[in-house]
């Protein structure tokens, strides 16, 4: 079966040339799936019923099945639970901003990375996440609200430079015009320090925000709390990522995890202002860490994390509180479970 979703309009060009389908039907068909929200061919009725049978025959459209939804009290964040044709699942969240709409998406079912704030991890990684599967996540979320996506983060579970070339050729499709027409500008790729990857996607030469997971100042608590960062120095990422700004000229956000008695102490402030100023136009997001069932790590206290936020300031250094979203739901950061990274096999 020929898989619709997650082409580009030359793509779907190219196909319906090759069975003799006439190539404005490709444009129509994109309007379907990413306007309209019509995914089933017999409802596409602009199509001749020919057309239409010949596509249910031969071709599907691989939208994620939506298992479970659920909305934060004050209705501003969203979280599903979607599950992909081979019966692995991931969780997307969709937040209501005073600027539109952004969506969270995952980019792998599970994640290799092995942080200990991150509920996404605790099963491991079990695979990439394919295009259409990516796409489908901020689709089903317009299929939901029929409202516009304004940005997308890739920052749920996975390390999205791991899935280098999935990630990218669906951050292209979401620019594209006839597609979602989300501004690069508008899009944010985390990742934990994957250093390859981080020149690569620099010499892309598009203006995606990149956000680093920094969550330490030093190597030794980074690899305590991060294992990946016992494959990279703490130099080796911080120079990609100066590799980074330099070549896209692109503000670079660090993310910063704050968690009592690891990496929240006033050193630990003044340290993390001093790697930051070095980066111009930089932002610090600081993120109270998000408790869920697999871990037993604490946020400061509010007296706390402002003290260690006015430390980095000092160093000229833009630096917020995150505000927390979603956490009322489990779709905070650090708390899109892996536990749902397959489905559980029913075995009474």
């Amino acid at each position: 079966m020929i898989e619709l979703l997650g082409k580009s309009l030359e793509e779907l060009q190219s196909i319906f040339k090759t069975h003799n389908i006439q190539k404005f039907r490709a444009k129509q068909l994109i309007d379907y799936i990413y306007h309209r929200y019509i995914f089933d061919f017999e409802d596409m009725t602009q199509f001749p019923k020919d057309l239409r049978q010949w596509l249910g025959d031969n071709c599907v459209i691989s939208l994620p099945t939506l298992i479970t939804e659920s909305i934060a009290p004050d209705g501003k964040t969203r979280k599903i639970l979607v599950e992909m044709s081979d019966q692995s699942r991931v969780e997307a969240v969709l937040m209501e901003q005073h600027y539109g709409y952004s969506v969270c998406v995952s980019s792998q079912v599970g994640c290799a990375m092995g942080c200990v704030f991150c509920a996404s991890t605790q099963g491991g990684l079990y695979r990439d996440l394919t295009v259409a599967e990516i796409i489908g996540q901020v689709v089903i979320f317009g299929a939901l609200t029929k409202e516009e996506v304004h940005s997308v983060v890739v920052m749920g579970a996975g390390e999205p430079l791991q899935n280098y070339d999935n990630v990218l050729q669906a951050l292209q499709l979401l620019h594209d015009p006839m597609i979602c027409n989300i501004s690069y500008r508008k899009m944010t790729i985390s990742t934990c320090g994957w250093v390859p990857n981080i020149y690569k996607l620099a010499d892309e030469g598009l203006p995606i925000t990149l956000a680093l997971s920094l969550h330490a100042t030093n190597n030794e608590v980074r690899r305590n709390i991060m294992p990946v960062g016992a494959r990279y120095e703490l130099t080796e990422v911080l120079d990609a990522v100066k590799y980074y700004y330099n070549t896209t000229q692109r503000r670079v956000t660090f993310e910063y995890i704050l968690i009592d008695s690891v990496n929240a102490s006033i050193d630990d402030a003044h340290a993390l202002g001093k790697i930051c100023k070095d980066f111009p136009n930089c932002h610090v997001n600081l993120i109270p860490v998000n408790g869920n069932e697999h871990i037993e790590l604490y946020k400061p206290s509010i007296t706390n994390m402002n003290t260690f936020k006015d430390i980095v300031s000092s160093y000229g250094v833009s630096v917020t509180v995150r505000k927390e979203m979603g956490d009322a739901i489990q779709a905070a950061c650090g708390q899109l479970k892996a536990a749902h990274g397959r489905k559980k096999e029913n075995h009474e």
